[in-house]
């Protein structure tokens, strides 16, 4: 059972650097902004939170660690949700400040459902 579990948590470990891989060449490759934010956010969500919760699981198989570690999984899930509630929602307000004061071009745009909403900001 313990090496089941070490299995999961290693392997959850190796699909979060996996997603940070990913992240790092969509940052790079990507066209704009909007689709950049998209990369960075799923880098910080796969990236961080699948590899905290590959540790909780890991630490829980652990029984040499003792009581310290139901600790270490409880700080490495609490530390997953934070991440999987602020992550998402900074990038949000970020990508529609952009777009709002219309700081990040966007160009392969082809529908904007917010054009009615921008304030008295000439986009050019």
């Amino acid at each position: 059972m313990e090496a089941l579990f070490i299995i999961t948590g290693l392997t959850m470990i190796a699909i979060g650097a996996f997603f940070d891989i990913v992240s790092g060449i969509g940052v790079l490759k990507l066209p704009n902004f909007f689709t950049r934010i998209h990369a960075v956010t799923i880098g910080a969500v796969g990236g961080s939170v699948l590899p905290l919760i590959g540790v909780a699981v890991v630490s829980l198989a652990f029984k040499d660690l003792g009581i310290q570690r139901f600790y270490l999984a409880g700080v490495s899930i609490a530390g997953a949700i934070f991440i999987l509630i602020l992550a998402p929602t900074g990038s949000h307000s970020l990508a529609r400040a952009a777009y709002m004061m219309c700081k990040a071009p966007r160009k392969p745009l082809v529908y904007d459902a917010l054009e009615s909403s921008r304030r008295e900001v000439e986009c050019p």
